[in-house]
């Protein structure tokens, strides 16, 4: 259920109300937006009465969310939320950012060497794998700890923020000094492990599984803000179809504007995982871009012929730098407010 409030409420009047909906056992949410004010009731709101809400000054109107997803939902926050890395990636809110990297970290060099050139293309974020999740027990598994420690170095080296992807929740004490966790497809209804980010005061890229519908998505997103953490970034990867002869997944461009309507959260995408092959990789990203997605997610390696890991998918410094500027005239292009 969520409360509107008038514009003239005064934060006396707001105190008042939020205390006693408390009183009831609720979990009181207060999104003050550019226009309105909505106060977010979660929990049991069936014994709640809701004509007499309706019947006080202060309040503009009084709706229920049929939606299972709240905390996500749009109705209960009405105005985009950003989720705030460092100074300069912001995600959301329209704010945009590009994260670039390898999938996964190698050698100190590899990493630092792309961690330089992407941040000179304009990433904002440096994406690499420590931990892997591989379908075969033979694939290189990544290098675990000592690669979160090449991230580290990465980061002195080059000053950009970095995410790389969780699997246990063991794993946790390493991740203490990385700047966003990211939930793999995989793990995307890894409820305990959810669960326990939803404690953490850091920022969560949540991919949508290979085979999950949005709502699917937006419940685990659910998952990791009922315990308080909001600071969540959903990535679309692609999802599998009957039909990936050609491309590893196929990239449901229309999550974009769907999640954009059904929730308030900031939403990415993730061209490389989706198709599988660089060649495909640039134009699936403008795409995205065009699409109104808040960010792009991509893979680059210096020796892409020779990666331990994903390849094939992975472009180069040169085109990451190429892609770059095309993603930045598309932009424009597209930007609120910009007449054809």
């Amino acid at each position: 259920m969520i409360v509107i409030l008038k514009q003239n409420t005064t934060e006396a009047q707001m105190q008042s109300l939020t205390g006693w909906l408390a009183s009831q056992g609720l979990d009181v949410h207060i999104s003050k937006g550019n226009f309105e004010t909505v106060v977010g009731l979660i929990g049991d709101t069936s014994k709640v009465d809701e004509e007499l809400i309706k019947s006080l000054e202060m309040v503009e109107s009084v709706r229920r969310i049929s939606d299972p997803f709240k905390s996500a939902n749009r109705k209960f926050h009405p105005d985009d939320s950003a989720v705030q890395v460092n100074e300069d990636a912001i995600f959301g809110a329209g704010h945009f950012g590009v994260i670039a990297g390898p999938c996964s970290v190698e050698t100190e060099e590899q990493i630092i060497s792309v961690a330089q050139s992407v941040k000179n293309a304009g990433a904002v974020m440096l994406r690499g794998g420590a931990f892997k999740p591989r379908t075969s027990p033979y694939d290189f598994q990544g290098l675990g700890a000592q690669g979160i420690e090449l991230l580290l170095e990465a980061k002195k080296a080059t000053g950009l923020p970095i995410i790389t992807e969780i699997l246990s929740i063991a794993h946790l004490p390493l991740f203490e000094d990385i700047d966003v966790i990211q939930v793999g497809a995989r793990n995307m209804q890894n409820f305990e492990l959810l669960k326990e980010l939803g404690h953490l005061k850091k920022p969560i890229l949540l991919k949508r599984g290979l085979a999950n519908t949005l709502k699917e998505l937006l419940m685990s997103a659910e998952y990791i803000m009922a315990g308080g953490n909001e600071q969540i970034i959903l990535c679309e990867r692609g999802i599998r179809t009957f039909d990936n002869t050609y491309t590893r997944n196929t990239l449901d461009l229309s999550a974009v504007p769907v999640l954009k309507e059904l929730t308030h959260l900031p939403v990415v995408v993730d061209p490389s995982h989706a198709v599988g092959s660089s060649k495909y990789v640039e134009s699936m990203a403008l795409a995205a871009v065009a699409a109104g997605a808040d960010g792009i997610m991509t893979e680059v390696h210096n020796d892409p012929l020779r990666a331990l890991c994903d390849g094939a998918q992975s472009l180069t410094p040169e085109q990451f730098d190429k892609m770059m500027k095309k993603i930045n005239i598309v932009r424009q292009a597209v930007a609120p407010g910009k007449e054809c």
